[in-house]
């Protein structure tokens, strides 16, 4: 069974606990993860650009030259995509729909890969007693000193803690996460990842 360090609240180490083997020793596929990080960031983004098509464009819509002896081609709307000012040909719609799709099993797999990879990196650890942490940030602030070199850092909570959350909220690089909303863009960019002892146990019910 995979093993990390637990610390409590004063962050000394008290021990160590073990993890499900399923979840933090599982194979890692790395294209799947790759895959899992694409549709994620994929489904977060909006389509914003937007460009006036011919039919949007405030311009006359009379003939402003004749139609015979000026030796130019016929036209009859300075809207035209060819003209400066005219409408944008094939331009974007602000429409667009960016969303992808991902089967359940795959999602979890890719999860499982990125916690173990992050695992045999030596960057999870446990904490005790987490839910009693005072809610000021030089608590939090003293208490991440001891536990990782820099301010990157990713709390699993098992549930949502008031006390927690504003600790932590005005530290950069600190982000918080429940374990049934973990996912493997946030778990590989999430720095360090800091498990509270009852959201180990919760993610292996799960």
């Amino acid at each position: 069974m995979p093993k990390v360090d637990a610390y409590n609240l004063s962050g000394t180490k008290s021990g160590q606990m073990e993890l499900p083997k399923a979840i933090f020793a599982a194979k890692i596929n790395e294209p799947l993860m790759a895959q899992a990080v694409r549709v994620y960031l994929s489904n977060q983004r909006k389509a914003q650009a937007k460009t006036k098509r011919r039919s949007e464009i405030n311009l006359t819509k009379a003939k402003w030259f004749r139609q015979k002896g000026t030796g130019r081609a016929r036209h009859g709307a300075r809207s035209a995509p060819i003209f400066i000012g005219g409408g944008v040909a094939h331009g974007p719609s602000g429409q667009q729909n960016y969303q992808l799709k991902m089967a359940k099993k795959m999602k979890k797999k890719a999860l499982f890969s990125a916690l173990t990879s992050k695992f045999k990196a030596n960057e999870v650890i446990v904490i005790k007693d987490l839910a009693k942490i005072e809610p000021k940030t030089k608590k939090m602030k003293l208490l991440l000193e001891k536990l990782v070199k820099d301010n990157q850092s990713t709390f699993v909570l098992s549930e949502k803690l008031e006390n927690v959350s504003r600790s932590a909220r005005n530290l950069k690089g600190v982000s918080l996460s429940q374990f049934n909303q973990l996912n493997t863009y946030e778990v590989l960019n999430g720095g360090k990842l800091i498990f509270m002892k009852e959201a180990v146990e919760k993610l292996k019910e799960k």
